[in-house]
């Protein structure tokens, strides 16, 4: 690639850091109605009639969509020129994927009303296939406006920071800050089983109590997400020049969308691959506790099963305490990402990764663990599980904060300096990065519930693969990625390692 040429021009001024933290915003209430999904969605759907060895397969379409929405979102968002929009060229696609997001969840939480009205039998324990086609329409949709949101969000805060890798790092610290502040709300609020007596009108003959404290859920995420999207449009103006974001390879303009996303390959370097291996890695290990943490509360400690109506009660119980366990990880999530920039300018961004996929490892091992032990005991008459069983799996969950920041916040902030160079927008390197999330994702929810089956139909087997590709991503992003501080560069053009 030939080498690019700039014009001098006076240095920008920089974007103030709290106009930064007010931009990334918009993952609060972004994360909020994931935090609902992961603790509730993959419960929900085994109650309308999905067996539990499908259940993963429900959540192929959020990675299917990402596997091309945010790549080509981030596109089209780089082609827009700055002043052709009142709102720049990221805040438009911002708006629009929030406001999918909204009529998504209502769809999701209305499934069930929906599916009666299309001919449903709402008898306890029967499948529920109008509900189930309205709910897959929705959860497609909802995770098309979390993809068409993220992406130009981090694109937004790459393009404020100059691809200055300090700020960089830190605007991505506070996006992952507001993730882990959805996620406690998220979290909680799944965790709550009394929203149905503030929202009684939820409560139908086709919704449930659960059901309707689901709904009761989505509806207050509608409201956090339209304040936390007006927060981050209104936060801070673009800039209408990007440096070396907007320089393009020859032949660029007449090149389709695939063919620049996959013909982009050729441009990367050693250093972009470890990334993107890492990131891989990294997401194969979180897939399956991201499908089955609180389904594994509610089965393997809790022993229900929402397929049983006599032991739903203590399936339910477990979903809820599983989500308690996630908000306590969103509070080790949200502190870990205010120490995070200190971390690596101690440490190195590769080593604290590593060292976070190697904690993940230890984490799932720990529920392999706890898994057999809670297996071989024998509970009380009631079926409520030992205090000990519980403490330690709340604690595991707690745990996995820690790395859970390291994951959404440092391969962002490393594909977003070193692609500074190759003259990719940072909307694309924002979709190329989602490719290496996506595509374990897909694995992962084709795989896992067959593989589940054929070693008994409980969650363990998928954890082992979990702990097994955290364990080697940790190894390679130790070996493979600097542990020097990356040095933080003000010159345009400048090479960061």
């Amino acid at each position: 690639m030939p080498p690019r040429t700039a014009a001098a021009a006076p240095p920008a001024r920089k974007v103030p850091l709290r106009k930064l933290l007010r931009a990334a915003s918009v993952a609060c209430g972004v994360q909020f109605g994931w935090a609902l999904q992961l603790s509730l969605l993959t419960p929900y759907v085994q109650e309308l009639g999905i067996p539990h060895a499908f259940a993963s397969l429900v959540w192929l379409c959020g990675p299917l969509s990402g596997l091309l929405v945010q790549p080509l979102v981030g596109h089209l968002s780089d082609r827009i020129a700055p002043a052709a929009s009142p709102l720049g060229r990221r805040r438009p696609f911002i708006a629009a994927g929030a406001a999918s997001i909204a009529a998504a969840v209502l769809t999701v939480g209305f499934s069930a009303d929906l599916g009666r009205i299309f001919g449903d039998d709402i008898t306890p324990g029967s499948t529920r296939l109008g509900a189930i086609c309205v709910y897959l329409v929705g959860f497609w949709l909802l995770d098309v406006g979390n993809n068409a949101t993220q992406g130009p969000c981090r694109a937004f805060l790459a393009d404020l920071t100059e691809n200055d890798p300090r700020r960089t790092r830190i605007a991505n610290a506070y996006f992952s800050l507001f993730m882990a502040l959805g996620n406690i709300l998220g979290y909680a609020t799944g965790a709550y089983s009394g929203w149905y007596w503030i929202f009684p009108f939820t409560v139908t003959p086709s919704c449930s109590i659960s059901c309707a404290n689901l709904k009761s859920a989505f509806l207050l995420d509608i409201i956090i997400l339209v304040i936390t999207t007006y927060i981050t449009v209104a936060s801070v103006q673009e800039p209408q020049t990007f440096g070396g974001d907007e320089a393009e390879h020859p032949g660029t303009e007449q090149e389709t969308f695939l063919w620049e996303l996959f013909g982009s390959f050729r441009y990367f370097t050693l250093p972009v691959w470890m990334v993107l291996i890492v990131t891989a890695l990294t997401w194969i290990g979180w897939f399956p506790f991201i499908l089955f943490d609180t389904d594994w509360m509610g089965r393997e400690i809790y022993r229900g099963s929402p397929e049983n109506p006599g032991e739903t009660q203590r399936y339910h119980d477990g979903v809820r305490m599983g989500s308690f366990g996630l908000m306590l990880n969103s509070v080790l999530l949200g502190f870990t990402s205010v120490v995070l920039e200190k971390l690596c300018r101690k440490w190195g961004a590769g080593l604290v990764w590593g060292v976070s996929n190697i904690l993940m490892a230890l984490c799932f091992v720990a529920m392999l663990v706890i898994t057999y032990v809670a297996k071989n005991m024998d509970y009380p008459p009631d079926g409520v599980p030992p205090t000990g069983i519980v403490i330690a799996s709340v604690v595991v969950f707690t745990i996995l904060g820690a790395p859970l920041a390291i994951t959404y916040s440092i391969p962002y902030a490393m594909a977003a300096s070193r692609v500074e160079n190759l003259g990719l927008g940072q909307g694309l390197a924002m979709g190329i990065l989602n490719l290496a999330i996506v595509i374990p994702q897909v694995i992962v929810s084709l795989g896992s519930g067959p593989w589940d089956q054929l070693f008994g139909g409980g969650n363990a087997p998928a954890f082992a693969v979990a702990a097994g590709a955290s364990f080697i991503g940790g190894l390679v992003a130790i070996l493979g990625l600097p542990r020097a501080r990356i040095a933080s560069s003000r010159r345009r053009g400048g090479t960061h390692r």
